[in-house]
């Protein structure tokens, strides 16, 4: 394809020119599996006039997919996602969208989030690509450019869990969406537990924040989760990527 600006032939589907300086995808879909990822690049609202394809394929641009031979070494294997994860980082990278959305294997989508520093979105796992192509139409959330640090407050500074509750308190701190996490009091008079210390999201409220449940053995601890959302339909799309993140981290609550 050709830049949209400038004309210049670009290598791949939707990579930023360099010859003008113009990125050509403001959306990566990355859906991954064991061993390949498919990338499918998108620009502009699927009904832009710039755009003369049908309305439901407008905003399409190409795909890519990327590749990895799976290893049964220990080691290797390891070794094996840190690579794959990589490529398909610098793939992203050549396209430097706003947005990069995501579906398929946790391990690889969070290894290759571990490499990049753009928000990676979750969505179905099912026709990811036309869950994205609903979503353009509605209204962006604001993002919030504070340190995890900054947005954690309140009267009550203990955490249960120790290490592990710090890790899921630190994961929801860094979700761009988040603007403040208030810490309550803990309650030990909880159903005891084996498994460790479970994070879990609870429904939004009329106003789109959020609360966070630890759980660790017979304590249990609510959050208070300030989002940006304005109201309880976006709230919940903050509540289900936050959920997303904490079951990638392995903290969920079943």
């Amino acid at each position: 394809m050709n830049c949209r600006r400038c004309g210049q032939s670009l290598d791949r589907p939707g990579d930023y020119c360099l010859a003008c300086e113009t990125a050509n995808a403001d959306s990566v879909v990355v859906v991954f599996g064991p061993d390949r990822a498919r990338l499918t690049m998108l620009y502009g609202e699927p009904d832009d006039p710039d755009f003369s394809a049908p309305s439901e394929t407008a905003a399409f641009l190409g795909r890519t997919d990327i590749t990895t031979v799976p290893d049964d070494g220990e080691r290797t294997r390891r070794a094996q996602l840190r690579n794959y994860a990589g490529r398909v980082a610098d793939e992203i990278r050549r396209k430097r969208p706003e947005t990069v959305y995501a579906a398929g294997d946790r391990a690889a989508l969070r290894e290759t989030r571990a490499q990049l520093h753009y928000e990676f979105l979750r969505v179905p796992d099912e026709e990811p690509v036309t869950a994205v192509l609903r979503r353009r139409g509605e209204p962006a959330l604001e993002v919030v450019e504070k340190s995890p640090a900054e947005k954690i407050g309140g009267s009550h500074s203990t955490l249960i869990g120790e290490r592990v509750g710090r890790r899921a308190i630190q994961t929801v701190a860094e979700h761009p969406h988040v603007k403040k996490i208030i810490p309550g009091p803990i309650d030990a008079g909880g159903q005891g537990s084996q498994r460790g210390l479970r994070a879990k999201v609870t429904r939004a409220d009329e106003h789109g924040n959020v609360r966070l449940l630890l759980r660790d053995g017979s304590s249990v601890q609510e959050n208070r989760i300030v989002t940006t959302a304005g109201d309880r339909e976006t709230g919940e799309r903050v509540r289900d990527a936050l959920n997303d993140v904490l079951l990638e981290e392995e903290l969920a609550e079943a």
